[in-house]
């Protein structure tokens, strides 16, 4: 079995102090008026570094509200993974370029966050204790690559390789998304331009055929009831649909079994199916080999690669692989016996592990599936283009049509 080249303890979480925000106000040595904020636990810390950078304090009041409220999104995370990571390697000592990077950044939230982190590591943690506080924002894998490099002294690279990781990761999740997202977001709206037409349009038609007195054609009458329905069960229906969607939701979250049964429908599913499949197995051997050769102990490397993976099909082959690797078995046998993986992966982390390349044949693998639910998205897409031109022609055009028999029927009577 393959081992790592420098084995690294995750750190343990400290206990943190509540943070806030202060405004201050005073003079530098100059006799020039000043003002500025800064996060501290205290007002007594808030002297003490305006004391250190010699400013004559007038005024320190603590602003209200939550530190660090707003939205973080993963990107923000990226940006300060890669930008910090040339700080270090430029030779900037990692609190100044904290603080650096905090300067630059436009949003108030992640800069909070890291200006929290500055923080922390100023009264004496190791950053990736900093991070450990924070495990919302810095996941496992993270906090471990990051305690990796401190041990190591190589914080810098990996840093670039979180970010480079991350940016990977995050491109195959959008291309994952857009496919199914775009087909549900396009009949979405062909709905709700269908029950547009119910409500509104429909009902100006049936006052003018009512006024003929003649039978209508039963398409027509057709969609005058469905249009009845309509407007006499809207509410219903879209509480019932809110209903449904949170059901689901609360389902997924509380009951495993019903999110594996999902999950494992999701992986049957046409195409989608097979993309869903190949993107989970992509993040699950690029996050294995970027642990891994960070010298992440390979059982605990698959704990990290099994929440990356956002499958519960995946997540369960996954554990039963982290069990029979503990017992000393390859990796490749293990992923072989649970008949999830295909046999081109598990081939060329059988060669990975014969020649001691392990990562480095991950990252083949997960280059490989990358590629493949790129060329499946673009194909999905091409072929989604004009099935739903087609679904949403006949059902907009449907209900046109069903509005105008009548009138081609009286103008053929004539």
């Amino acid at each position: 079995m393959a081992t790592p080249r420098n084995p690294a303890k995750p750190p343990k979480a400290p206990r943190r102090m509540v943070m806030h925000r202060w405004q201050w106000r005073g003079k530098n040595l100059r006799g020039e008026a000043v003002s500025g904020e800064l996060i501290a636990g205290d007002i007594d810390e808030v002297r003490k570094e305006l004391t250190r950078q010699k400013i004559i304090v007038k005024r320190i009041t603590r602003k209200t509200g939550m530190l660090g409220l707003g939205r973080i999104k993963g990107r923000d995370i990226t940006l300060f993974s890669r930008q910090l990571a040339t700080m270090i390697r430029a030779g900037v000592p990692l609190l100044q370029g904290c603080k650096a990077v905090a300067e630059t950044l436009k949003n108030p939230a992640m800069r909070n966050l890291v200006e929290t982190l500055a923080n922390d590591i100023s009264a004496g943690s190791s950053f990736s204790e900093a991070l450990a506080t924070h495990p919302s924002r810095f996941d496992r894998m993270f906090v471990n690559m990051v305690a990796a490099g401190e041990q190591s002294g190589a914080l810098d690279k990996m840093l670039e390789r979180v970010a480079n990781y991350r940016e990977k990761t995050e491109t195959l999740k959008g291309r994952v998304k857009k496919a199914l997202y775009y087909p549900s977001a396009v009949i979405l709206v062909g709905i709700g331009v269908t029950a547009l037409l119910l409500v509104e349009v429909v009902p100006q038609f049936e006052r003018l055929f009512r006024g003929f007195g003649a039978e209508l054609p039963a398409f027509t009458q057709f969609t005058v009831h469905l249009s009845e329905l309509t407007q006499a069960y809207w509410w219903q229906a879209i509480l019932g649909a809110a209903a449904l969607v949170c059901g689901l939701r609360q389902a997924m979250t509380r009951s495993p079994a019903f999110a594996y049964r999902a999950h494992q429908l999701m992986l049957k599913l046409p195409v989608l199916g097979n993309i869903v499949d190949k993107g989970s197995i992509a993040r699950f051997s690029r996050t294995l080999a970027t642990t891994f050769n960070a010298g992440i102990p390979l059982v605990e490397a698959l704990d990290t690669a099994a929440g990356a993976t956002a499958n519960r099909v995946h997540q369960r082959a996954i554990a039963s692989i982290r069990e029979d690797v503990g017992t000393g078995q390859q990796l490749n046998f293990a992923m072989r016996r649970t008949n999830v993986f295909p046999l081109m992966a598990v081939q060329m982390v059988s060669i990975g592990e014969e020649a001691g390349e392990l990562d480095t044949m991950l990252d083949k693998v997960a280059e490989f599936y990358e590629e493949e639910v790129d060329n499946q998205v673009d194909a999905l897409t091409s072929l989604l283009e004009p099935f739903i031109l087609v679904v949403l022609g006949t059902m907009v055009g449907g209900l046109v049509v069903s509005m105008y028999l009548p009138i081609f029927q009286m103008g053929s009577a004539i």
